[in-house]
């Protein structure tokens, strides 16, 4: 299993991409360097170095975390070794590089896919680090950090939110407004393609955006615990319930920007920044690609409307990312004080000054200094009655890579056959989470 957000996302980019199956690791190796740890296996251990495998690669949030390990090393007198590669590479191949000899410390998700991990015995439960942390963070941040066995292996640093983003000048242009229900939603899709307007910028070329579209539907039209049941292997893929949230996605679909499957999800943002495109449904990380400051500024979004008003828009995807210890770190003593100091509000706001498409993890972190976007983003999540966490982090990678990705793709270049596509999506379920 391995990988992706990522919608993903990991803050950045492709933070949300997926590994492509188990074998992964295994394939991309003809042709990729397989992630190692910096100092290799047969080093000893520097009580003065902390080894941490980064999924960073992006320049934001490179920049961003390098500060923060700056701030770390000024305050501790120990150093940062940072081994990043490429975002969806170390997706891909983190289930052999977790396997091995990895370093002590690293970047993952919180959730489902850290639930995995510890439960592979493939991380170390760091409960002693929460006891100092503990204050920092809201309960439900508690809760997506703890495994299976209810021990903490993870430390949460930044969350983003998926939503319906916009200009607020073309909606001003147009006379729009806001819908919060499916059937406003619907009418002004037509609206925006009368007016010349693509009404949904779209881009699914790296396949998981398409798995964000699906979340939304899915848990506006049968409400959180369905969602969560499906995504844990648990509901059928043929039950009636999800036929109903495909035909849901099949009667927007006209109104998303054709070609999807060819297009990257930075060539659709553009679209969005070039007011060519009415709404974009994202992650908030989007406006990494807002670099233009007015037209930051001129950024908005809204959550997904209401489809069924027995769930109304309670749930909200907020994928969230941090850190977590490996299984035999060189540096535990290193390691536990970095974690530490990655749970403080200090090491949030270090992050977010320089990444401003994300909002803090903790509540203790100061948001005085966020933008108008990120203030409403943190009150849209503190406010959320359920929080999830994106399909490839809320299921086993290996069914949202190598069954689900294909298979949405599949739908958006043609909606036919939903129900032959739903049934082959439950014969490979069964066979996945029948597996180890």
């Amino acid at each position: 299993m391995h990988s992706s957000s990522l919608g993903r996302p990991m803050p950045a980019a492709s933070r949300r991409t997926v590994l492509r199956g188990i074998g992964g690791a295994a394939v991309l190796g003809a042709g990729i360097p397989l992630l190692s740890a910096c100092g290799g296996s047969g080093t000893a251990a520097d009580p003065k170095t902390v080894s941490l495998g980064s999924n960073a690669s992006d320049a934001v949030p490179k920049k961003a975390f390098a500060e923060i390990y700056a701030a770390f090393t000024k305050q501790s007198g120990i150093t940062v070794d940072v081994n990043t590669k490429d975002h969806n590479t170390f997706q891909e191949q983190i289930n052999s590089y977790l396997q091995g000899t990895p370093d002590d410390v690293f970047n993952w998700f919180a959730g489902y896919r850290m639930q995995f991990f510890a439960a592979k015995k493939l991380a170390t439960p760091i409960d002693d680090v929460w006891q100092k942390i503990g204050g920092n963070f809201p309960e439900a941040m508690k809760a997506l950090s703890k495994g299976a066995d209810g021990k903490y292996y993870f430390v949460p640093i930044s969350t983003s939110l998926w939503g319906v983003f916009y200009r607020k000048s073309v909606f001003q242009q147009y006379g729009y407004e806001v819908p919060t229900t499916w059937d406003q939603l619907v009418a002004l899709c037509k609206q925006m393609k009368k007016d010349g307007l693509v009404p949904f910028a779209f881009g699914d070329k790296d396949a998981w955006p398409a798995l964000g579209t699906f979340d939304q539907i899915n848990f506006r039209t049968n409400g959180y615990d369905f969602h969560v049941e499906l995504m844990a292997g648990k509901a059928s893929w043929t039950d009636a319930k999800v036929r109903t949230a495909f035909d849901h996605w099949a009667e927007i679909l006209p109104y998303h920007q054709e070609g999807a499957v060819g297009r990257t999800w930075q060539d659709a943002a553009q679209t969005l920044i070039s007011k060519k495109a009415g709404m974009y449904l994202f992650g908030s990380f989007v406006a990494q690609q807002f670099t233009n400051k007015a037209d930051l500024d001129d950024l908005d979004f809204f959550a997904f409307p209401e489809i069924n008003s027995a769930y109304g828009q309670d749930t909200v995807e907020a994928p969230t990312d941090g850190f977590m210890l490996s299984k035999a770190p060189k540096n535990k003593a290193g390691a536990l004080k970095l974690l530490e100091f990655l749970g403080t509000p200090e090491a949030e706001q270090i992050y977010l000054k320089s990444d401003p498409s994300l909002v803090a993890a903790s509540n203790k972190a100061d948001t005085s200094s966020y933008t108008a976007l990120q203030k409403k983003a943190y009150e849209t999540i503190s406010g959320a009655k359920h929080l999830t966490q994106f399909m490839d982090r809320d299921s086993r990678p290996d069914f949202t890579s190598t069954v689900m990705q294909p298979a949405l793709q599949k739908f958006v270049r043609d909606p036919k056959g939903v129900d032959s596509l739903l049934a082959s999506i439950e014969r490979q379920k069964k066979t996945i989470f029948a597996s180890a």
